[in-house]
């Protein structure tokens, strides 16, 4: 981290910032230990918790740049996600991101959780977790925003969230690619416990006056007020309603689900790019479910069809998050247009399954993820010898990328501990 909170994406460029998901990851080894050995280490959790606070207070100056909580961002590591490269616009301008604005949704309810954590030892961090629930109010009211006179990045006729390009004479446009960019918003989700809430009453205090005196506010988002599953309060920058029509679209095997996961641009775009034509130039994004047949953007441009495990074990993630709170009679088609509803932990669990079967042998005795390298199908030597890909073809799950280095395929690990441990895998 540099002295101003900046955290740099890669050794090569130190301008461009990846997704600020280090709050999560910190929270997660936090309750990882905790779970270990009965105890947290709230020392450890204080200590990331103030460096977090410099590299939050860096998003806020830098990427927020009319101060009107739509973040830009650039890159944040999808490369070619997009009709142009975001980080260096060919239009001049800027891009209001519906990724990168519902990153920081989510990094104020990882910093909110943190508090929640640490207030019961200091009572100061109420104050704190007050603090980001405010902030999280404002960044979802407005990615909600909705005006007879405004480009906003909810979609209410497509149902989908879109990047906004404004451009320097004050024109702005969506930029409708139906792509991962969309699918974020769902990972800014977090639960409260009742018996947190009951333990907090300057945060319970602060929230119950936000509702009551700031409904322009509060009712942008998942109502604190209305109590879920075993009387839990949800923080979500979609309602039910959005939440269903999301995952329409995800859900849909013509679109974003692959038999091996979610891919990263629809399918829809197969044979039938997208396309924006400004100032006499016309950009495209097509379905490319392996290699982009083109280096754009970066030196891993491969996210117009691949599926890759990090932000797919975040959609389970948040997928199940919801389930804690909405429970097991809200339901959605899974497949879309099946006929067939499952709650959200079942769809979760059913997107895990698709995940580990790129590993698991098929009736053949071949694993997907090698696809038609022989030797690494049927060589005694080498078929049990499993590599953990960057990222997987979104048609038939062959490995892609580099195969020695990108630690977080390992996450199927744990998909399948969770499998095993709460609903059986086999």
């Amino acid at each position: 981290m540099h002295p101003n909170g900046q955290i740099p994406a890669y050794e090569w460029n130190f301008s461009d910032v990846n997704p600020p998901v280090q709050a999560w990851a910190a929270l997660r080894v936090y309750r990882i230990d905790k779970r270990m050995h009965g105890q947290g280490d709230k020392l450890f959790l204080e200590r990331v918790f103030q460096k977090l606070l410099m590299n939050f207070t860096w998003w806020i100056n830098q990427e927020d740049s009319d101060g009107n909580n739509i973040f830009q961002g650039g890159f944040l590591g999808f490369d070619n996600i997009g009709v142009f490269n975001r980080t260096e616009l060919p239009t001049g301008g800027r891009m209001e991101q519906a990724d990168s604005t519902s990153w920081m949704a989510m990094y104020c309810l990882n910093m909110l959780a943190i508090a929640l954590e640490l207030a019961p030892d200091d009572p100061s961090y109420e104050d704190i977790a007050s603090k980001f629930y405010v902030h999280f109010l404002y960044i979802a009211a407005a990615m909600n925003r909705i005006g007879p006179n405004e480009i906003n990045m909810w979609d209410e006729a497509d149902g989908f969230f879109y990047d906004i390009l404004r451009l320097p004479d004050g024109q702005h446009f969506p930029l409708k690619v139906r792509s991962m960019v969309g699918i974020l918003p769902l990972f800014a989700v977090e639960t409260i416990d009742s018996k947190v809430w009951d333990a907090l009453p300057n945060f319970k205090e602060r929230v119950e006056w936000f509702m009551k005196h700031r409904p322009d506010l509060t009712n942008n988002v998942t109502c604190m007020e209305m109590l879920g599953q075993e009387d839990r309060r949800l923080l979500s920058i979609v309602d039910r309603d959005k939440l269903k029509r999301i995952l329409q679209k995800v859900l849909d095997e013509a679109e974003f689900l692959s038999p091996y996961g979610v891919r990263s641009l629809s399918k829809a775009y197969d044979g039938k790019p997208y396309t924006f034509s400004l100032n006499g130039q016309t950009y495209g994004v097509d379905y490319e479910p392996a290699e982009s047949t083109s280096g754009l953007f970066g030196g891993n441009s491969n996210w117009r069809g691949p599926v890759w495990f990090p932000v797919n074990y975040l959609l389970i993630e948040s997928l199940q998050k919801f389930h804690y709170y909405l429970g097991d009679d809200y339901k959605v088609e899974f497949p879309t247009r099946s006929g067939k509803f499952l709650n959200l932990w079942e769809v979760a669990s059913q997107l895990s399954h698709r995940l580990i079967n790129i590993f698991v042998t098929d009736a053949q005795g071949h694993r997907p993820m090698y696809g038609t390298i022989e030797k690494f199908q049927s060589d005694p030597n080498w078929k049990d010898y499993i590599s953990f890909f960057e990222y997987f073809n979104g048609n038939n799950g062959a490995g892609l990328g580099a195969s020695h280095q990108a630690g977080w395929t390992a996450l199927v690990a744990k998909l399948i501990q969770q499998q095993g441990e709460y609903k059986g895998f086999g």
